[in-house]
């Protein structure tokens, strides 16, 4: 007779197993796979906020793009973790090579996302302008779902929108608007409103917001 220990121990190492297998990273061969900057587009008018829980998120641009995901991070117990459970480093252009990611150390926490280089395999500006962390709003419980889905190395379209938010008790968080800067602040906060992904070699297109 087995020993419900030993059971509950098999299956935990099996889920375990398996959790680990469908979460683990890809990596594919090189080339560039993202070659196209994320699409940032002025609203034309300013859009009704959104709320979220005790959050007021106010619309700034329209934001589109195609990226590799480059690392991920949770978040359960900081400030913003009931509005941004997620961030993902990603990069695009040659930031998304596996030739030129291979030479690129690449770390998240506290909200940033930091890399590091013995050698330049491309010039630090272009590491800078061609990678970003990215905090993660996802608009409806779907959202979350398939961006905790996705796997670092992978290729994802998100479409949505860069926002403020908000709190009552005067908590704020603002986003960037620009690829352009580095260091605290320069971190796009993202209102998810689309998730895709490829099948095969295909490359996504961005999907629209909602």
């Amino acid at each position: 007779m087995r020993r419900p220990w030993l059971v509950a121990a098999l299956l935990l190492a099996l889920w375990g197993g398996w959790s680990w297998w469908q979460a683990r990273p890809l990596h594919p061969p090189p080339g560039v796979l993202a070659p196209a900057d994320p699409v940032q587009t002025a609203l034309d008018a300013p859009l009704a906020t959104i709320r979220m829980g005790d959050f007021t998120l106010t619309p700034r641009a329209r934001f589109d793009l195609v990226a590799r995901v480059l690392s991920t991070e949770r978040y359960r117990f900081d400030a913003g973790a009931a509005l941004v459970p997620e961030d993902f480093a990603l990069g695009w252009g040659r930031m998304s090579d596996s030739a030129v990611l291979k030479s690129i150390d690449i770390s998240q926490s506290g909200r940033f996302y930091a890399w590091s280089v013995r050698e330049f395999p491309i010039p630090r500006r272009e590491i800078e302008t061609h990678s970003a962390n990215m905090h993660l709003i996802p608009a409806d419980a779907g959202v979350r779902r398939q961006l905790g889905r996705v796997r670092v190395g992978q290729l994802v379209a998100l479409g949505g929108y860069l926002v403020d938010a908000d709190r009552a008790d005067g908590w704020h968080w603002r986003t960037s608007l620009t690829r352009e800067d580095t260091g605290d602040g320069a971190c796009e906060l993202f209102y998810v409103t689309a998730v895709d992904t490829p099948t095969g070699q295909d490359t996504p297109v961005p999907p629209s917001p909602q």
